[in-house]
């Protein structure tokens, strides 16, 4: 056998032994993701007592409106598939209004905490999907609030949350690369303490929480978790190269870019849920830009 015959015949080899292996990585990365997406996750946690006046309903419509769970849930809190990539990845939040196909028939206060502030089920599995990273420090009264919005909604017809991830995803899940809200909490956390509304620094970074499941823990942006391969890493907001806050000289211009969803410069940002964010008020959008503005650098850490 010639030297050029052996040399491919090694190299198909390989190539086999390489798909191999990669077929079964997959596989045992999926059945890892199977298991870690029904593991019981035990949180204590403390009831938050139902409301049902007019302004705690008023402020949980305006949270509902402002902090994303329009763009998941829909308008009508019925279900709203906010991602199909062609590609098979499909994810839509699930109905949680009082209508046929709801999810949350039967919750009990203590029930509305653990899915909103942990990213955990009643029957203690995680959430997929459910960014509770950015709820997990609302306050009693706001978290109290949102659940009386959602509590009165119209029954409206839906279904459960639809996950269907791409293997490599899953994999990619299953060997923790990606993680789900729950794995990211820490759930010891007392809850936040009220701050008064006000355009400063301690209201704008209450309002950042809204950021973290995109920005990361640190806000210092980076590829959003669990997201297509074409989506666009998420801007880095604290200072330093690449600061994406250094586009904004003013509040106008960031208030702006949240209405319109386009930079100073006129270039879209992609992403984004805009169609929250130009439902968050001026206060809580100029607060939000004072506290991106005040975050000191990576040296000064």
């Amino acid at each position: 056998m010639s030297t050029s015959r052996r040399w491919f015949r090694r190299a198909a080899i390989a190539l086999i032994v390489l798909l191999l292996l990669s077929a079964a990585a997959l596989f045992a990365g999926d059945q890892f993701a199977r298991r870690k997406m029904q593991r019981h996750i035990e949180v204590a946690v403390q009831p938050v007592a139902f409301q049902n006046d007019s302004a705690a309903i008023e402020r949980g419509r305006y949270l509902f409106a402002s902090r994303g769970c329009v763009d998941c849930h829909g308008a009508k809190g019925n279900g709203h598939m906010f991602l199909d990539d062609g590609k098979g990845m499909r994810i839509a939040g699930p109905n949680i209004t009082p209508g046929a196909g709801n999810v949350v028939a039967g919750y009990k206060p203590e029930d509305w905490v653990r899915a909103i502030r942990h990213g955990i089920a009643p029957g203690g599995r995680p959430l997929m999907v459910m960014p509770s990273e950015d709820y997990n420090r609302l306050t009693d009264d706001d978290l109290a609030a949102l659940v009386a919005y959602v509590r009165q909604l119209p029954p409206a017809e839906g279904g459960a949350a639809v996950v269907d991830l791409p293997l490599p995803v899953r994999a990619m899940y299953g060997y923790g690369f990606i993680h789900d809200a729950a794995g990211k909490i820490d759930h010891a956390l007392p809850p936040a303490r009220p701050v008064a509304e006000g355009v400063n620094v301690q209201h704008g970074a209450y309002v950042a929480n809204m950021c973290l499941g995109c920005h990361g823990a640190k806000l210092e942006g980076g590829k959003v978790p669990g997201g297509p391969p074409d989506w666009p890493a998420a801007a880095k907001l604290t200072p330093g190269d690449g600061n994406a806050m250094s586009r904004y000289a003013d509040a106008e211009s960031f208030a702006r870019m949240f209405k319109t969803g386009k930079r100073p410069d006129g270039t879209p940002v992609a992403v984004m849920p805009f169609g929250s964010l130009a439902a968050m008020n001026d206060t809580d959008v100029r607060a939000l830009y004072v506290y991106l503005k005040s975050l000191p650098g990576a040296a000064a850490r």
